[in-house]
């Protein structure tokens, strides 16, 4: 598929924060194990990857807004384009040593996210789409699974960690979706769960508690290949309410269902 200006520029920008990332991941075996040492090793390696980015994104758009995890946000010249970027979603697997972790990077124009990209450099899979022209990974089409039956179908969904107080809501969610289903997997990266629902691997996903970095590039790459989705709150916005249930057109109202209880 060839692509517009900005998401060449924006896969260009993926790449290269890749492989700095997955330079920096081979190290990470090698420290000593020391939550504060390989936290800070970690930290460094997010902000480097996120200064990568925004050298390429704003170097060629330098009116457009940004919107990151670590550099905050930034008023643009440009008040109807911004860039919306995670530079490692799945911080924690990255500090464990864990290959699952990717850079997202997505721009909005007039509060719609256009375009996404969702980059794996431990597989060396690029995920990415522009509204209206559908969704791909490296050279293939996308789209979200065909299965129409709950029971035969895997999820995904996040976990609370760290005494987050949305735990008692997520067990009862998992208690009502669970014993209906094949499968719930925690993988720890809401970007490439979005993803992998795009491309089929998983047949829905839910969470709650995200930011707009973890979730824009994978919707836009969701919705293009197929996906229905919404927030938990279906008046709501998923973007602005860090809330999310999606899941192929068969899945997702059953599955809609049982997690809004």
């Amino acid at each position: 598929m060839v692509g517009s200006a900005n998401l060449n520029i924006m896969m260009k920008a993926a790449r290269r924060a890749g492989r700095a990332l997955a330079k920096d991941f081979r190290e990470v075996e090698n420290l000593q194990v020391s939550m504060k040492g390989a936290g800070d090793f970690v930290s460094r390696a997010d902000l480097n990857a996120e200064k990568i980015i925004k050298e390429d994104l704003m170097g060629a758009r330098p009116t457009y807004g940004w919107l990151a995890e670590e550099g905050g946000a930034e008023e643009g010249q440009d008040p109807t384009r911004r860039w919306i970027v995670d530079p490692l979603d799945g911080t924690t697997n990255f500090l464990h040593g864990l290959p699952h972790w990717a850079v997202s990077i997505a721009l909005e124009h007039k509060g719609q996210i256009v375009s996404g990209v969702v980059y794996d450099p431990n597989k060396d899979e690029l995920f990415f789409a522009e509204k209206g022209t559908g969704a791909w990974m490296n050279e293939g089409r996308l789209r979200v699974s065909g299965r129409t039956k709950m029971i035969e179908s895997v999820f995904s969904t996040g976990l609370p960690f760290g005494g987050r107080p949305d735990l008692p809501d997520t067990l009862k969610e998992l208690g009502r979706v669970l014993p209906g289903c094949a499968g719930v997997r925690r993988w720890g990266s809401a970007a490439l769960d979005l993803t992998y629902v795009a491309a089929g691997r998983y047949d829905g996903f839910w969470e709650r508690r995200l930011n707009a970095w973890d979730i824009a590039a994978g919707l836009i790459i969701l919705r293009e290949a197929g996906g229905l989705a919404e927030p938990m709150d279906p008046n709501g916005n998923i973007v602005e309410d860090g809330t999310i249930v999606c899941a192929n057109e068969a899945l997702f109202a059953p599955l809609a269902k049982l997690v809004r209880g």
